[in-house]
């Protein structure tokens, strides 16, 4: 008994090893897989190259004089210059008259006086203000713009590659130089009788 169980596991065994030697033969006749591979000898290697324009952006920077033709002048108020009047012709009328006609005289000179320094403060504001106008400001503005440089580079998309397998040759593209040799696929088929 024990001998038939080694008999039947040696036989089984070995129908194993055959199905997975052919399983890993290249050669199957099963008709879901007959081709092979092999190496072909690469004799020519030509880069598919196309040019290519590339726009390199690029900042330059400088600087720009302005003129400003009008812009507003600082302006002063007339207050000081009315109350200087105000003061300087309340001192002038106080020294005039006497008794009640002083005080009159005083207010009298204060309200001549502020009037006199307020006009006096307007007409100095004028003449600085035209001065001021009169002279164009100039000022230093950066500025930058972008430019582009155009330049073009040569890319390569691709290889054509002649190599020659058994005696005849074939031409194919491939997105890479395979090198001295270029590994193909065979397909074995049943010659026709």
């Amino acid at each position: 008994m024990s001998r038939k169980i080694i008999f039947s596991s040696l036989v089984s065994g070995a129908v194993l090893l055959a199905a997975g030697a052919r399983a890993d033969s290249p050669f199957r006749d099963d008709g879901y897989d007959s081709d092979a591979y092999d190496y072909a000898r690469v004799v020519d290697v030509d880069p598919l190259t196309r040019q290519v324009r590339v726009d390199t952006p690029r900042r330059e920077c400088y600087e720009e004089t302005q003129y400003r033709e009008e812009y507003p002048a600082p302006r002063r108020g007339t207050a000081g210059s009315t109350l200087l009047g105000a003061l300087i012709g309340a001192g002038i009328g106080n020294t005039i008259g006497s008794g009640d006609g002083r005080r009159a005289a005083t207010v009298a000179g204060a309200i001549i006086g502020s009037a006199v320094g307020h006009d006096a403060g307007e007409r100095r504001r004028d003449r600085e203000d035209s001065a001021y106008r009169d002279q164009p400001a100039a000022y230093t503005q950066q500025r930058c713009d972008v430019r582009y440089e155009t330049h073009y580079q040569e890319r390569i998309d691709g290889y054509r590659v002649t190599y020659e397998y058994n005696g005849q040759r074939h031409v194919t593209q491939l997105p890479y130089d395979p090198g001295k040799r270029l590994r193909v696929r065979v397909n074995v088929e049943p010659a026709p009788e």
